[in-house]
């Protein structure tokens, strides 16, 4: 089910969002949506070249392991 948000922008963040949507034909709140989803697709998760090197470096194969086990098992040093 959608969700309505209100946020407060200044005018010339809006302005900015508004232009950038105009210029995808966009409505401002679907530009705001598909750019939100954008910002976190790239930066929470890893793209394939990324995987590529996690999966060939065995060390960080390893630690990853570890933590993870560690981390079921409610053991270990957690860093946020």
């Amino acid at each position: 089910m959608a969700k309505t948000v209100t946020i407060r922008l200044d005018d010339h963040t809006y302005e900015s969002i508004k232009k950038a949507a105009e210029s995808e034909k966009r409505p401002i709140s679907n530009f705001v949506e598909y750019a939100t989803l954008k910002y976190i697709e790239e930066t929470a998760f890893v793209d394939d070249s990324e995987m590529l090197e996690i999966m060939n470096n065995p060390q960080l194969l390893e630690r990853l392991r570890t933590g993870s086990k560690q981390a079921k098992e409610k053991r270990g040093n957690f860093v946020a």
